[in-house]
């Protein structure tokens, strides 16, 4: 129990300090790093509340894919430090008043002023006791397809369309950007494809 809590403590603070980094860090390199910790340290904290699930899939999906690519696309940009050095202070004031509003926001939602109500505490245990007498993946399932499946389908709807957004605006015209032309390849002849040039001999070229 002991070794519990302090691996609790442990992968709770790394988690913090990382997503403090990931939001600090002046290098978008640097805060995909710690983007990847604070996946790493979340999982294990899946791992003790027994959603081995939940932990694997943030493994595979968020570190092996999501922030790998994140990665790589923040390496291809030409990204200039300096101007993201610029304005800071400027829209400190702003960002501090959002972070402010959202902090309020998950303490109210984890029910720290008042506490949740009576309801809405013998619904979570009679659910939590249904979910116990299951595996964790089917539960997982049972509720997602089940209690939030419009949500589900919302939030699919909501990728779907941050994607389709993505591609259009990466797909602008760029002057001097030399692209392939597959049927222009295929239907060409051999004039086309070829010069041949008749060299004198020990004329050189």
């Amino acid at each position: 129990m002991i070794l519990q809590a302090l691996a609790f403590y442990v992968f709770a603070a790394i988690t913090i300090a990382s997503g403090a980094m990931v939001v600090s860090s002046r290098n978008p390199v640097y805060s995909v790093l710690f983007l990847i910790l604070a996946f790493f340290n979340a999982a294990g904290l899946f791992v003790l509340i027994g959603a081995e699930f939940v932990a694997m899939i943030l493994v595979i999906v968020y570190v092996g894919a999501v922030a790998v690519l994140f990665l790589f696309v923040v390496m291809m940009l030409d990204i200039n430090i300096t101007k993201l050095r610029e304005g800071f202070l400027e829209y400190l004031p702003i960002g501090a008043l959002i972070g402010i509003v959202l902090a309020l926001e998950i303490m109210i939602g984890l029910g720290v002023f008042g506490g949740l109500p009576t309801g809405t505490v013998a619904s979570l245990n009679k659910a939590g006791a249904q979910v116990a007498s299951i595996e964790n993946t089917r539960a997982i399932g049972q509720v997602l397809y089940t209690q939030y499946f419009y949500l589900f389908q919302v939030a699919g709807l909501v990728l779907l369309t941050a994607m389709i957004g993505a591609i259009v605006l990466t797909l602008r015209s760029r002057p001097g950007v030399r692209r392939q032309k597959v049927g222009e390849q295929l239907y060409r002849t051999k004039e086309q494809a070829m010069t041949i040039v008749k060299v004198p001999s020990r004329g050189g070229l």
